[in-house]
């Protein structure tokens, strides 16, 4: 009877994944049949404006071993890397044409306050339109391992910073924050809890406090679950794999069309 309540869940799940993106061929192959006489339909992003600057920012989940040395090449393939932030860029060009500029500048084991370290030249300079970010695994993970002795207050209090440092170079920015998220597997176990998920809970303050848009990837991974084992989607509960890393560029596509917050 388990087995086959499971394997009835799987069913569901993927029988969405799968409505899903047939509902986005169908809105591509209108989008391709309009292009085609010349009218592009580019309201399906209502953040992203034909000529906008995209920047994901985060750690080694949006770094995902992208090319450091042509990272001042927008919409290039190996700087874009090998994860979500290059998934969402080929669906973000396809559906909104040449003029979107999409770079990468994540970079591995950061925390909070290594992000503002850098700020400057990896995100303020840019003068992305859109901003997306990712951060926080590494402030549970890294102070598991001994390497770091920070706590949620400082998490928040240095993101707050840093978005309230980003808004006055650049009122008009749309943010873009993405839920940390782990899976229980690999490195993760019952050491990271509660404090991780009140690193999650911060993150979505965060969004709340400026109205951003707000991707729920815990939540998505804890639907995910009941498909398929933790291990398919993060092999070592943080870093996604191939189908992980597929859900989480639908995840934030689902989201940033249409520009709903989903901030409280």
């Amino acid at each position: 009877m388990a087995g086959q309540q499971n394997a009835s869940t799987r069913r569901t799940f993927l029988t969405g994944l799968a409505a899903a993106s047939a509902g986005a061929l169908t809105a591509n192959s209108q989008s391709l049949a309009a292009e085609s006489t010349g009218q592009r339909d580019r309201r399906a992003y209502a953040l992203i404006k034909p000529d906008d600057v995209v920047l994901f920012q985060g750690d080694s989940i949006t770094d995902a071993w992208r090319d450091r040395n042509r990272q001042g090449n927008a919409n290039d393939v190996s700087a874009l890397g090998r994860g979500y932030a290059f998934l969402i860029a080929c669906q973000v060009l396809a559906d909104c044409g040449p003029g979107v500029k999409l770079y990468n500048r994540g970079i591995s084991g950061n925390k909070v306050y290594q992000l503002a370290e850098r700020w400057q030249a990896d995100c303020l300079d840019l003068k992305p339109n859109v901003l997306s970010i990712l951060i926080g695994v590494n402030d549970m993970w890294h102070k598991l391992d001994g390497q770091y002795d920070g706590t949620v207050e400082k998490y928040e209090n240095d993101y707050l910073a840093l978005l309230d440092r980003t808004k006055k170079v650049l009122p008009d920015i749309k943010l873009v924050i993405c839920e940390p998220f782990v899976l229980r597997c690999g490195a993760v176990n019952d050491r990271w809890f509660p404090e991780f998920s009140a690193i999650r809970a911060a993150a979505r303050r965060v969004s709340d406090k400026f109205q951003a848009t707000f991707v729920p990837y815990q939540t998505v991974f804890d639907g995910a679950v009941n498909a398929a084992p933790p291990q398919h989607w993060a092999s070592d509960g943080v870093h996604a794999t191939m189908a992980g890393t597929s859900l989480m560029a639908r995840a934030w596509l689902g989201t940033v069309r249409g520009g709903v917050r989903t901030s409280r």
